[in-house]
């Protein structure tokens, strides 16, 4: 999916501690031979901002080093990335190896562009944590490898939740709402912006309930907004949604959430965190004011659910040199380059054991620890057509806000969905 990657805003002396085990630090291993793979080229396609220079420098010296053959960067843009892929791993000479948004694995692997790489899982994806895999994999085949994700936090005022007499951040659910309601009882801010779509938190709060949107039925994919789970994830929503003075009909773009908070009359917002950028920008006095901390759950031990925006690494199944591409892969998924990525971009690493990578990088350190009990959107290919505008799950939410019960909300919009759910991939 399109994401702005989380930037270390006002972090400084951000430490490193790579891992390094037995083969997995991405420089030494077998070669093919005496000459490698000299005279090959690999062609890798790396989204904008995904993969900083430094980066694609050490591990273009690393697989070179290991393989004799070269490696070709190519950077791509997020708009219009759908189309150009599907255009060229239907021609003879796709991209080898490319970076894919882990919602849009599933479809890829249905109509046959990916390669399986179950054996590049089993040599060195034992411990790749299992909420972050999910997305790589499609009718019980690994098809991707997982890179890089983020995921939501809490972006609050210091000084707002100073003003209110709140000396600590909560730790569950309910000490979050007493905090805002504490906001709004003692100061003249508002206690959060929550418009009423900003449904990629509402997702986050089902994956939280253990359910999922959709559910299959007589051989299809089927609208499962009117199970009671997902009713418990918008009633949550609701509860804090009652705390805002934001729209119910406008998601977190509109207008821009970070430009809101910015003004500096708001005690929380919850977003990305490259959303504090937007602030700043607004009002660059208030960086000093911007705290994060992770969504909290209903429990202290356990997090809020949050979507996992991310981007796997998958193999071209028409490249014509896949044992390469798996190479180039064993060394940039190794803990030596996974981990340099975490620490250079603030991302959550492909394995918690990285996470000691964002040691320093406030944003990414509230944000690594949901990252367990984090998921997508339906992981299928059907699900595509569902998040084009109007989106059914957007005016679910707002018929709720706006008096209907979740299971009234449910059945208006429950024709809409299955027919987008029905459309042909």
């Amino acid at each position: 999916m399109k994401r702005k990657l989380i930037s270390a805003i006002g972090v400084a002396g951000m430490m490193i501690s790579l891992a390094a085990c037995g083969g997995d630090n991405g420089d030494g291993g077998d070669k093919a031979g005496a000459d490698g793979y000299a005279g090959e080229t690999l062609t890798v396609w790396v989204m904008d901002g995904s993969s900083p220079d430094q980066w694609q420098k050490d591990v273009q010296t690393a697989f070179e080093k290991k393989t004799k053959a070269k490696v070709k960067f190519e950077v791509q843009q997020w708009n219009g990335i759908q189309q150009k892929l599907t255009t060229a791993l239907s021609e003879e000479n796709p991209p080898d190896v490319f970076e894919i948004g882990n919602t849009q694995t599933p479809a890829y692997a249905k109509t046959g562009g990916l390669a399986d790489l179950a054996d590049l899982k089993t040599e060195i994806g034992a411990d790749w944590t299992a909420s972050l895999n999910e997305s790589s994999i499609f009718d019980g085949k690994q098809y991707a490898a997982p890179w890089y994700f983020a995921n939501r936090v809490v972006l609050y005022n210091k000084k707002v939740w100073a003003d209110a007499g709140i000396k600590d951040t909560p730790k569950t659910r309910d000490e979050f709402y007493a905090d805002l309601k504490q906001i709004g009882e003692k100061t003249d801010a508002e206690p959060i912006y929550l418009p009423g779509q900003n449904w990629y938190h509402f997702v986050g709060l089902t994956i939280g309930e253990g359910v999922q949107l959709v559910k299959e039925q007589d051989g299809k994919y089927v609208s499962n907004l009117d199970d009671p789970k997902v009713a418990a994830a918008m009633e949550t929503y609701k509860k804090f949604q009652a705390l805002s003075k934001a729209p119910k009909d406008k998601d977190e773009a509109t207008p821009q959430q970070g430009e809101v908070f910015g003004k500096g009359n708001v005690g929380a917002f919850i977003g990305m965190g490259w959303e504090a950028g937007i602030a700043i920008k607004a009002n660059p006095k208030i960086e000093k004011e911007i705290g994060y901390f992770t969504i909290p759950g209903a429990t202290a031990d356990k997090p809020e659910g949050v979507f996992l925006g991310g981007s796997n690494l998958a193999v071209a199944a028409g490249s014509k040199k896949q044992e390469l591409a798996k190479e180039f892969l064993k060394i940039a998924l190794s803990d030596k380059y996974e981990g340099e990525l975490a620490k250079l971009n603030g991302v959550i690493p492909n394995k918690e054991a990285l996470q000691s990578n964002l040691k320093g990088n406030v944003v990414a350190e509230a944000a690594a620890p949901a990252a367990a009990g984090g998921g997508t959107t339906p992981l299928i290919p059907e699900w595509a057509a569902v998040e084009n505008a109007p989106n059914p799950v957007k005016t679910y939410m707002t018929a709720v806000l706006n008096g209907k019960s979740p299971a009234e909300a449910a059945k208006q919009v429950e024709d809409e969905f299955n027919k987008r759910l029905s459309q042909q991939q």
